[in-house]
């Protein structure tokens, strides 16, 4: 089985296909798609979609798309940020279903983890953002499946750690598709 997972947003959508045969992964490829830079809602869809149709002959034969936030979570989106999401994934899942004819499964985050094992505490006791802990989790995964990714890096340029090279914060929308490409094919 060749499985597509999304992780759907406006600013980087995050990609991982990943080629399974239970209980093991034969092979995989992880990536995201870079979106902020690009203002019109359709222009960033168009993105996605000529990545969707360049994947056509991977013979994916399965979507993994991270369910929409169903609610408000206190101090992270606004109303307008979750309908715009909203819409996005729409638009986004809709071109999958049409480019790779396919419809795709939709997965909550939360289900997806516990179906893992991925146990993750909240930022005030753990230390770090719950981001950081699904990331790191992904990469111990990744390890013990013998697979080494080359995560994207940035280097600051301004600011007192300036030069410092740290994580891109791409690396969490590929991690979360990970995530969400197991969990189906775990479910399947």
């Amino acid at each position: 089985m060749i499985a597509l997972g999304l992780d759907i947003s406006t600013s980087c959508t995050g990609w991982c296909i990943v080629e399974y045969e239970k209980p093991n992964v034969i092979s995989m490829s992880i990536g995201s798609l870079r979106l902020d830079n690009i203002e019109k809602t359709y222009q960033k869809a168009n993105v996605v979609k000529d990545f969707l149709v360049s994947m056509k002959h991977k013979k994916i034969n399965k979507i993994f798309i991270e369910e929409n936030l169903q609610s408000f979570s206190s101090g992270l989106s606004s109303a307008q940020t979750l309908v715009t999401l909203a819409r996005f994934n729409g638009i986004v899942s809709y071109i999958s279903e049409d480019v790779l004819e396919i419809s795709p499964e939709f997965i909550n985050v939360n289900t997806a983890r516990n179906s893992l094992g991925l146990k993750t505490i909240k930022e005030a006791i753990a230390g770090i953002p719950l981001k950081e802990q699904v990331h790191n989790w992904v990469k111990s995964d990744l390890a013990k499946r013998n697979l080494n990714i080359e995560w994207p890096m940035k280097c600051l340029k301004s600011g007192p750690r300036k030069g410092q090279v740290i994580l891109d914060t791409s690396a969490f929308d590929m991690s979360d598709a990970y995530v969400i490409a197991m969990a189906g094919l775990i479910a399947s």
